[in-house]
């Protein structure tokens, strides 16, 4: 929006820093950031008096996250807010779009699946639609240069599964105090790296990757997503004064999913949000071995539980999976240079 006002779109502010999507960017950061201090204690308060006794703590779950009863939920909505209002001040609204997504607590499960996958259709299909020509339908590869595989008809429903995917993997991580924001901002840091990439030609040519117009806008999304995480992560860190709850963890899973898609870098977001991957499968591969033997593969699922379980102290699982994610999104960046 701050592009386009007072002739700044035409070089009209001062050094026309309003062309750069670096500036802006920083832009995009720090409103987030303020906008997390500002308005987070306000947040947290008006829960706190309309839910009561918080968030229910599940029965069958780590016996110490008993003493989290009575924190408020729905912590998602303080970084949502600062996201779309950093993105609105200093995106270029007409240029790459991006779709997130947003649920409400008490919807049930089909409900919220069924709804996931429609606009995470709306968003594949947007992206297919922007994408060039030579790139529609198309399934890139990392590593390996000008492999792509015509997935035609079905990128739609792949791009779908690859949102709702992300949206309920970043879901189940979300599990300990601080533990899904950090590798949200970690794999949003360098799918926004990506994006800024793959949005200029003299970038895409040195590095041997696909060229993507408009995508650099992303990386003001993904800046924006960063300074809001962190201003949330302000009231997150242990011991939580609000949880994050379904509101921000399918809204920034499904974002990340989003950009991945946009980028043509579906696969590299396996490698850069790793951990959200291994979480889901743990859950995954926990139900299927104990509908077939009765048998449970790990103590508690998703995986952070097991780890509770086996001793260790919440901030060293969340420091450790914190440290797996950094160095996660390292080798997914890796992957633009090495051909």
């Amino acid at each position: 929006m701050l592009y386009w006002l007072t002739g700044l779109s035409d070089g009209g502010d001062l050094f026309n820093l309003f062309r750069y999507i670096t500036f802006r960017a920083g832009g995009a950061f720090l409103t987030a950031l303020v906008f997390g201090f500002l308005f987070g204690q306000p947040l947290i308060n008006v829960l706190r008096k309309r839910q009561g006794k918080g968030q229910p703590i599940r029965d069958d779950g780590p016996e110490g996250h008993f003493v989290k009863a009575g924190t408020p939920t729905m912590g998602g909505l303080l970084i949502v807010g600062a996201l779309l209002t950093s993105t609105l001040l200093w995106a270029r609204l007409d240029n790459y779009a991006k779709v997130k997504k947003q649920n409400t607590a008490g919807v049930s499960g089909k409900v919220r699946l069924l709804l996931g996958f429609l606009i995470a259709g709306i968003a594949g299909a947007w992206a297919a639609y922007f994408h060039p020509a030579e790139l529609t339908g198309q399934l890139a590869f990392p590593v390996f240069k000008d492999a792509l595989l015509n997935l035609g008809i079905f990128f739609v429903p792949f791009s779908m599964i690859v949102i709702v995917g992300a949206a309920n993997a970043v879901n189940l991580t979300d599990g300990l105090d601080g533990l899904a924001i950090m590798p949200v901002m970690i794999a949003g840091g360098a799918l926004g790296i990506i994006a800024y990439a793959v949005g200029r030609t003299d970038f895409t040519e040195y590095l041997d990757v696909h060229y993507v117009p408009g995508t650099g806008e992303i990386f003001i999304f993904t800046a924006a997503l960063i300074g809001g995480g962190l201003g949330f992560l302000w009231y997150n860190a242990p011991p939580a004064a609000v949880f994050m709850g379904d509101t921000g963890s399918l809204a920034l899973g499904g974002a990340l999913g989003a950009i991945a898609v946009a980028t043509k870098h579906e696969i590299v977001l396996a490698i850069v949000g790793g951990l959200f991957v291994v979480e889901a499968l743990s859950v995954i591969i926990q139900v299927l071995y104990f509908k077939r033997t009765g048998k449970r593969v790990f103590l508690m699922a998703p995986i952070h539980h097991h780890y509770e379980k086996k001793g260790w102290a919440e901030p060293q699982i969340v420091i450790r999976f914190w440290i797996i994610s950094l160095i996660l999104a390292l080798i997914g960046l890796a992957t633009l240079k090495v051909r």
